[in-house]
């Protein structure tokens, strides 16, 4: 029987969140400052034998769903060739990826080859000035068109939106439009603090807001039925080909059936993503632990995990936030 990783609130915990890096090559305002970023050193990040070394460590604890996240995982060398032998680990039976979309057809197609066929884009504006304004980078063409080519190759797409006051509300009923005519699912995020400026305002636009602002103009919107352990509270417009979702990413209501875990590049790893790192693999792993070592971190990391995203807050209120492009988004 596999062994599993239970919080003391008996949740288990089987869904990794996994970042590669902590580069991006767009610098979106919510991310990351537009200059000033001290990224990590190569040295610093876990190599790709000390992730599948890792990995394999997770897995045999029913961790059998990864999502890769960075930064921008395709910023980073070798990142195919990780993902080949990540798709061969036994026990993880779903890998997910989250990018900006700026990666190539011809990575496209060799993620379908490996059987990874979800993907989640980062897109906050379907305006083009609007999306040079968020992402500081003119790659609007591109990325729409990287949409499209997913679609076309047959991958399940999802498209995040944080939403903020004075930035992007008037993209909100275009983007629902959108699912009007493509089968991807938008989901729109509460703004949250890892933006590494330590500045930060409690969102006005919260899930309640989001929420009345679209069933304004949609009268008949439809509650879907979620799948279990979901962020997002997702609906659809009757006859329209896609769904969106609203993600409650500040308020925290989803706590409650929690199911994740994250690992940043650099190894710290987190039981929440408003909490501070419980341990640091990497340098557990350098030090020149045994396997068995590694795994009771883990499982004290896991014993201890808050309540919810407000408790696991208050453990480090007086620490400025770092930046999501170093937590992993």
């Amino acid at each position: 029987m596999t062994k599993k990783l239970i919080d003391q609130y008996g949740r288990t915990l089987n869904y990794l969140r996994l970042s590669v890096t902590d580069r991006c090559n767009f610098r979106c305002y919510y991310c990351m400052p537009e200059e000033g970023m001290n990224f990590v050193d190569r040295k610093d990040l876990l190599s790709y034998e000390e992730l599948e070394y890792l990995l394999d460590i997770f897995s045999s604890y029913g961790v059998n769903k990864v999502r890769i996240t960075g930064g921008e995982p395709f910023v980073r060398k070798g990142i195919m060739d990780f993902l080949e032998k990540m798709s061969q680990i036994e026990g993880i039976n779903q890998i997910t990826v989250t990018s900006n979309g700026t990666l190539s057809r011809d990575q496209m197609i060799e993620l379908k080859r490996l059987g990874i066929t979800k993907i989640n884009i980062s897109l906050d504006s379907l305006n083009k000035q609007r999306f040079f304004e968020i992402t500081r980078r003119d790659k609007f063409d591109e990325v729409f068109q990287c949409i499209l080519d997913l679609l076309e190759l047959g991958f399940e797409v999802k498209l995040n939106a944080v939403v903020a006051d004075e930035k992007n509300i008037s993209d909100i009923i275009p983007f629902v439009e959108l699912t009007k005519y493509y089968p991807l699912s938008v989901r729109f995020l509460e703004e949250m603090p890892f933006n590494g400026s330590g500045k930060f305002e409690v969102p006005k636009w919260n899930h309640v807001v989001l929420y009345e602002y679209i069933a304004t103009a949609y009268p008949t919107i439809v509650k879907l039925s979620d799948e279990k352990n979901s962020t997002s509270a997702n609906y659809q417009i009757p006859g329209y080909k896609g769904s969106f979702g609203i993600i409650a990413s500040f308020s925290r209501t989803f706590c409650g059936t929690c199911n994740r875990i994250r690992l940043s590049a650099t190894g710290e790893f987190r039981t929440c993503l408003y909490g501070p790192a419980a341990v640091n693999l990497r340098d557990v792993l350098r030090s020149g632990a045994s396997r068995e070592e590694l795994v009771q971190e883990i499982i004290m990391a896991v014993a201890k995990k808050e309540k919810d995203g407000f408790e696991a807050e208050s453990l480090q209120a007086e620490a400025p936030k770092k930046s999501m492009s170093f937590l992993g988004g």
